[in-house]
């Protein structure tokens, strides 16, 4: 009893230093610097590295890591394409889930992988991998996180779900520190926002005195608030209420990000709220505005590997359609849909509609 005590509360001291090295700096790898130490103690890894990934043509990959020299993943992008990183191709079938390597491969997978044998080459060998993808669709970019042991002893279930319980917080710092790595932000945000052009930002000092505005967001506050203002700001009623609550200071996690999605549920409106450092003896706190569309397009790439017909079918899964309403849709039996996707998933080399989704999504 005295040891599951102990371990207890060594684990609470590791969160709380865990928690303090998530908001020390607004630079992500001067975070993840400081970030390393407690995680690593609290889930005994020895080494983690961290990509940041955005989808498109091409993606790039940006690598941070800690104790793993930077030739280690020199040849990434090639591992991508000829489909030999395991760890990346089995998180993202599950977003935001941490997976540990035995959820991922077999053992005798793991060590034929180049990813395995580039470690032995340079003397660093990595026998055990746990990691999660951060980052969902709409946000714009993904997180990889890694963490590795270069003894053969499994992360173990606790382990997993410590890092699952502090995966919501590492995302969302991963988020705001691309923001502000986006806006230059060092000290001079609201003479950048001045400046920013085709973004929608609404900065505030509570309750609810404006401070600057850029020209996006009057549009968007006509079209998404039509009948809510108040103030002498006209501000969105809902907002401030979000606000209002952030500023108690006992918000959840997820508090800092409202959504609302329109009638046909076509698109989306999400406002991230992200507090400032003060100026002028003034707190200050930034809302960005992001119109999303639902509707994810089919890869081009897709479209000389399948038939029209399981074009059509893709196109249906990227709406976010069931396998009833696609059937509808196409007027065809559900039995039918079921054929058309498991040709499809067998192409795309996916398992379901999850993966299906996730795949597009990185494409």
């Amino acid at each position: 009893m005295a040891t599951k005590k102990s371990r207890g509360s060594s684990e609470r001291a590791l969160i709380r230093e865990l928690d303090d090295a998530l908001t020390s700096s607004l630079v992500l790898s001067e975070v993840l610097s400081n970030v390393e130490g407690p995680l690593a103690r609290l889930v005994q890894a020895d080494s983690m590295a961290l990509c940041v990934f955005r989808p498109g043509l091409p993606v790039s990959y940006d690598w941070m890591m800690t104790k793993v020299p930077p030739a280690f993943f020199a040849d990434y992008p090639e591992w991508v394409k000829v489909g030999e990183d395991f760890v990346l191709r089995s998180v993202l079938t599950s977003p935001n889930e941490v997976m540990r390597d035995t959820e991922m491969v077999p053992r005798k997978v793991l060590e034929g992988s180049l990813m395995y044998r580039r470690s032995r080459e340079l003397g660093i060998p990595l026998e055990q991998v746990m990691a999660v993808l951060m980052g969902t669709h709409g946000q714009g970019y993904h997180g990889g996180l890694s963490l590795y042991r270069e003894r053969r002893r499994p992360f173990s279930e606790r382990q997993k779900v410590l890092l699952q319980d502090v995966t919501p917080r590492l995302a969302r710092v991963l988020r705001n520190c691309q923001m502000y790595s986006e806006m230059a932000f060092r000290g001079q945000l609201l003479e950048v926002i001045s400046r920013t052009q085709g973004a929608a930002i609404l900065v505030l000092a509570p309750p609810s005195t404006e401070v600057m505005r850029t020209e996006l967001v009057t549009s968007i506050l006509d079209r998404w608030f039509p009948s809510s203002r108040q103030g002498t700001s006209l501000l969105p009623r809902e907002l401030m209420e979000r606000l209002a609550l952030l500023e108690l200071g006992n918000a959840g996690v997820e508090a800092d990000t409202w959504v609302r999605v329109d009638r046909d549920n076509a698109r989306s409106l999400k406002v991230t709220f992200v507090q400032l450092p003060e100026q002028d003896r003034r707190r200050l706190w930034a809302l960005f505005f992001k119109e999303v569309s639902h509707m994810i397009p089919l890869p081009a790439a897709w479209c000389s590997r399948l038939t029209s017909r399981e074009a059509e079918v893709v196109s249906c899964v990227l709406k976010g359609w069931d396998i009833e309403l696609i059937a509808s849709e196409l007027i065809c039996k559900k039995e039918t849909v079921k054929k058309h996707l498991q040709r499809i998933f067998d192409k795309l080399g996916v398992d379901n509609q999850k993966a299906l989704i996730s795949l597009a999504l990185c494409s």
